[in-house]
Parts: structure tokens; C-alpha cells; sequence
């Protein structure tokens, strides 16, 4: 196998490991919420768990789904604030990991060739590798803020790591 392809498989590969890891934390953070708290906003100015997790779809649909593979932009993103009812944890939950598993299907079957195109995306100016960065990252972001209101409201740990030694050194 050449070094690009590689790469490319090193890339997506990693990215959709780290995309299941957030999954993962959403998950473990709305199983210790009631669905009450899923639209509960901390204040005005920011947004509810439901709000969050309707805004990583339309995100990664837009860069990870519709950019790179070629299809049309049809997100409606000020509906993913807006929104304040309508869904349930399990439907949340089920709607993000349908749109994960999808993006992570586009990141596997795109072509080199399209993954090192640039194009436009919300004004923005990435290849398709630079949109699976920013995939990536911006779930990360938001999982953390999804992390954070939960322990807020539980007043606990959340056990992300239960089990894992976070201590142990390099080899």
C-alpha cells in the first residue's frame, strides 16, 4: 500500500475513533440526566443539551456528510438553536450516532483526491481532510460542554475513564 493511502486510512481511522469516543461521553452524560433536564438551558445566553446535540448533526452532516461527498447543503441551522422541545434523550442519541455512522461511512469511501480538494463550507475555506479535522474537533468541543452541564447539574463524576489507568507513563 502507497503512503498516501495510508495516511488517509491513518486519518479517518483516527478520526472515527475519536468521533465513537464522544459518542461514547454523550451517551454515559444523558443516561444520568432525566429528560427534563435535555432541554434545560444553564442561562439565556447559552443552549440546552437538546440544542447541542441537534447542532452537532447539522455540523457534521454539512462538513462531514454533504461537503465531501458532494451533495447538497440543506441545513437549517438557526432550527438547531431554536428548537426547544420534540425530542427525547433516546431519539437525541440515536439521531447523532445515525449521523456519525454516516460521515464516518463518507470519510471511509471518499477518494484521496477528494479528501485533499478544497471547497467552501459556511464561508470557510477547507480540503475534505480539513473538514474531518474540524468534524472531529467540533464534536469534541461540544461533547466537553455536554460533559461540563451534566456534571454541573449531577454534582458528580461522570466515570468516562472508570477502569483506566491515566496515570501510566509513555512506553
Amino acid at each position: 500500500m502507497d503512503k498516501d493511502k495510508q495516511l488517509q486510512e491513518e486519518l479517518v481511522w483516527n478520526a472515527g475513533y475519536r468521533m465513537n469516543e464522544s459518542l461514547r461521553m454523550i451517551k454515559i452524560c444523558l443516561d444520568q440526566l432525566p429528560e427534563k433536564a435535555i432541554w434545560q438551558k444553564p442561562n439565556e445566553s447559552a443552549n440546552s443539551i437538546g440544542n447541542l446535540i441537534l447542532h452537532l448533526c447539522g455540523n457534521i452532516t454539512q462538513y462531514g456528510i454533504a461537503s465531501i461527498q458532494n451533495l447538497e447543503d440543506s441545513r437549517k441551522r438557526d432550527e438547531e438553536f431554536s428548537t426547544t422541545s420534540g425530542y427525547s434523550k433516546d431519539e437525541l442519541i440515536q439521531k447523532l450516532s445515525d449521523t456519525i455512522d454516516e460521515a464516518k461511512r463518507a470519510f471511509y469511501e471518499a477518494p484521496l483526491e477528494e479528501l485533499l480538494r478544497k471547497r467552501s463550507v459556511q464561508g470557510f475555506h477547507f480540503s475534505g481532510a480539513g473538514n474531518i479535522i474540524h468534524v472531529t474537533e467540533h464534536l469534541s468541543y461540544h461533547t466537553g460542554q455536554i460533559a461540563l452541564w451534566t456534571k454541573l447539574l449531577n454534582n458528580q463524576d461522570l466515570g468516562f475513564y472508570d477502569g483506566v489507568n491515566l496515570n501510566a507513563k509513555n512506553e
